[in-house]
């Protein structure tokens, strides 16, 4: 038996997290992930939100598993230009403006022009301001300098640029050395590779999976409703593969796959779970069991949305979510092992 090789993951995810889609703006990501996936000769279609649906037949096509993890980022959006030339943002996803100061980004207008700037403080200079460290980071004292000679709002709009564009943050991706892959936006690319490296081990090896197995790439989690729909009726379970939150009183680290017991959408499936920790005690496979208070999932939005299955969460664990992230090729190799005998398992 062997798995997918971790460092091409790791590979994968660095590509990944290195193509902007803040959520709302994912095609690029999601056309990269079509033609990953149209190259193996597996089935897609496109859902109306614009997410990517990719099924491989099983065994058993009476009963249905669905897999998912999300492409869309954490962004923002111009919601003015100044005065002084410079961008007020509004943010998309959940995140604090102290997670992004002093960022890079790049503003990409409605005709496709890319420019890049520096997210700041108003405040910044501590030769002029006396309350620079003081001062709140929020959206009426942080803003994107431009890195274009402008001056003026109508300088500003001269070059293209305006509200409704999106900004995208630098993922100032490093693959380090000793394992550790540290980036923005591991959540929830990591998982995406993951996933994009199972299904080619899968076509490749010919490996038959036990029931007809979708995988859903969502672009709209970040904002809450990225997979709460286009589940077949044939569906049974549902997992969704996102980050492991790391943090004071968690379980989870950088060096095992986290299986979620609850969040702030109440229990994952018992039974599920279970079958999860199960498995990975059979495997070998480093797993902690966690609670991740403040977040929601691609399968709490399948359930609130109405759909009759059994849903679960794991994820590789992820150091800072929601800023600068880090995790391990351990992780990386534990989801993705658990994952593999997962998708050859039974069903609950």
């Amino acid at each position: 038996m062997s798995y997918p090789n971790a460092e091409e993951t790791v590979q994968l995810i660095k590509e990944l997290v290195s193509i902007p889609s803040p959520s709302g703006n994912t095609n690029e990501v999601i056309t990269y992930v079509e033609d990953f996936l149209t190259k193996l000769n597996v089935e897609t279609k496109r859902n109306r939100k614009g997410g990517l649906i990719a099924t491989i037949p099983g065994k058993d096509n009476d009963n249905h598993r669905m897999l998912t993890a999300h492409v869309d980022t954490l962004g923002a959006i111009v919601k003015e230009i100044k005065p002084s030339g410079r961008l007020k943002l509004d943010l998309i996803g959940g995140f604090r403006y102290n997670a992004i100061e002093g960022e890079y980004c790049q503003i990409e207008t409605s005709s496709g022009q890319i420019f890049t700037g520096t997210i700041l403080m108003h405040q910044t200079s501590v030769h002029v301001y006396k309350d620079a460290g003081k001062a709140e980071r929020n959206q009426a004292n942080m803003e994107v300098r431009i890195d274009e000679k402008v001056h003026t709002a109508d300088e500003v709009r001269a070059l293209g640029i305006e509200v409704g564009d999106f900004v995208s943050f630098d993922p100032r991706v490093q693959v380090l050395p000793n394992g550790y892959i540290k980036s923005r936006h591991l959540d929830d690319k990591a998982s995406v590779g993951i996933l994009l490296q199972l299904i080619n081990q899968i076509t490749t090896e010919n490996i038959e999976l036990p029931y007809t197995t979708h995988f859903l790439i969502s672009n709209n989690e970040e904002i809450g409703y990225g997979g709460n729909s286009n589940i077949t009726p044939e569906t049974v379970e549902y997992l969704a593969v996102d980050m492991g939150a790391m943090g004071d009183g968690q379980s989870t680290d950088e060096y095992t796959v986290s299986i979620c017991v609850k969040d702030a959408s109440g229990p994952y499936h018992y039974q599920l779970r279970k079958n999860l920790v199960q498995l990975a005690k059979d495997n070998g496979i480093g797993y902690k069991l966690d609670i991740y208070p403040y977040y929601g999932s691609d399968a709490s939005a399948a359930i609130r949305s109405g759909n009759d299955i059994v849903h679960g969460l794991i994820g590789p664990g992820i150091d800072s979510s929601h800023a600068y992230e880090r995790t391990h090729i351990s992780s990386i190799e534990e989801t993705t092992k658990l994952l593999y005998h997962y998708l050859q398992s039974k069903l609950v």
